[in-house]
């Protein structure tokens, strides 16, 4: 039956029109991928006798799913004698694209539609969203947000913490106001990265980093060596108060591009190109002395990067100790300029609860996208031996005493 609902849909494809072929292409992926699916949930495939059947297929429901394309038409196989059968893109379907379509919605509903608002609606395949579809899928994403959100976080040590802000305009009380995003992602001691949270705040200061610090440690965060960010003294604070005896580095890419946003656009690949090549040097001393002969050759030119430079540079080499791998500090960077893609989508939110569900679900979607990588982000080896030599003095003072 799945061959010949299979070689069904290929002939509608081919006889759709030329708008048509995506959409009738992407049901044909579908389908088949929740046959495999439903192969793999019953443990055997369709007709096959084997001892490792735990079910068995019981007929198909029809159902649509509404994405960028257009609404899909499909069959959704069922099975019998074990677990409801549920396609894993019915529940994960692009938790970020279903927030999108709840905030454009919702400007809709609140009065506050844009032409803008529009040709985003029409170009994610051209339908409109019901108040009830609007509030079912704000509340699901609004329990899997909490749920991430409060997740224990004190089965692992966190030696390296990330974190980075950025703002999104949303509507509050009749004003559209700017909200600042604070973000954090962690390395914990396999090496392996996670996001560990993120919140709104009115702005972003010493009070409010020293709100999200203490949340993470309320949810088990330990063992932080390195905070890693720009240069905003109300992170530096917060650290020095909350994560005591913990160094902190200044990110390398935010560092550099306000290093080139002071220079002419002919001389910024030379300035880049320079300043990359002092932190490659394995000594400290070496790289402050590359930086300081750079600052003196552009500071007839330059004076406001050369003040830049000598006042910084040194900050961004906290970590220049470590094994070469462990100095990348632009890993949160590439995640921020996506969520800053995405919401310029939307330009102003219609409230912040919407603007969290936007970012929280592509912060989920990142997160889960790092569990599954094969490999370790980093090796995490050298802490390893400094846990061992940290044991080894402290036993050496036990016997001492």
């Amino acid at each position: 039956m799945a061959k010949d609902y299979s070689d069904e849909l290929m002939t509608q494809l081919q006889g759709e029109r030329e708008g048509d072929v995506l959409r009738a292409m992407l049901e044909v992926m579908c389908q088949q991928v929740m046959e495999a699916e439903l192969a793999r949930h019953v443990g055997a495939d369709r007709h096959e006798r084997t001892q490792g059947r735990s079910g068995h297929r019981n007929g198909y429901k029809p159902r649509t799913l509404k994405t960028r394309v257009g609404e899909l038409s499909l069959q959704v196989p069922q099975a019998r004698g074990t677990e409801p059968y549920s396609p894993m893109f019915f529940a994960k379907w692009q938790r970020s694209e279903r927030a999108l379509l709840v905030a454009c919605a919702e400007m809709y509903f609140m009065g506050v539609s844009t032409r803008k608002v529009k040709n985003v609606l029409e170009k994610m395949g051209g339908f409109e969203l019901s108040a009830s579809t609007v509030s079912c899928v704000a509340q699901e994403l609004d329990e899997k947000l909490a749920e991430f959100r409060n997740r224990r976080l004190d089965d692992a040590v966190w030696p390296y913490l990330m974190v980075d802000a950025t703002y999104v305009k949303a509507r509050k009380k009749g004003r559209v106001v700017s909200q600042a995003v604070l973000v954090v992602a962690g390395i914990n001691g396999e090496g392996r990265r996670e996001i560990l949270h993120w919140q709104q705040a009115d702005v972003e200061s010493e009070d409010t980093w020293t709100e999200v610090f203490r949340d993470l440690k309320r949810r088990g965060v330990k063992g932080v060596d390195w905070v890693v960010s720009d240069g905003h003294e109300g992170i530096q604070a917060a650290v020095r108060t909350q994560f005591s005896g913990a160094g902190w580095q200044r990110c390398w890419t935010h560092f550099l591009r306000n290093a080139l946003a002071k220079v002419n656009h002919k001389h910024k690949d030379a300035v880049a190109r320079e300043l990359s090549a002092a932190r490659k040097f394995d000594d400290v001393k070496i790289c402050m002395a590359e930086s300081e002969r750079i600052a003196a050759h552009w500071e007839s030119s330059y004076p406001k990067l050369a003040r830049q430079i000598r006042a910084q540079f040194e900050e961004t080499l906290t970590v220049h100790h470590l094994p070469s791998q462990h100095r990348t500090t632009n890993m949160l960077e590439r995640l921020m300029r996506e969520i800053k893609r995405r919401t310029n989508v939307v330009g102003i939110f219609p409230s912040a609860d919407s603007a969290d569900r936007l970012i929280g679900a592509q912060l989920i979607e990142r997160h889960e996208t790092w569990a599954t990588e094969r490999m370790r982000y980093i090796v995490m080896d050298h802490l390893d031996d400094q846990h061992e030599t940290k044991q080894a003095d402290h036993e050496k003072q036990q016997s001492a005493a």
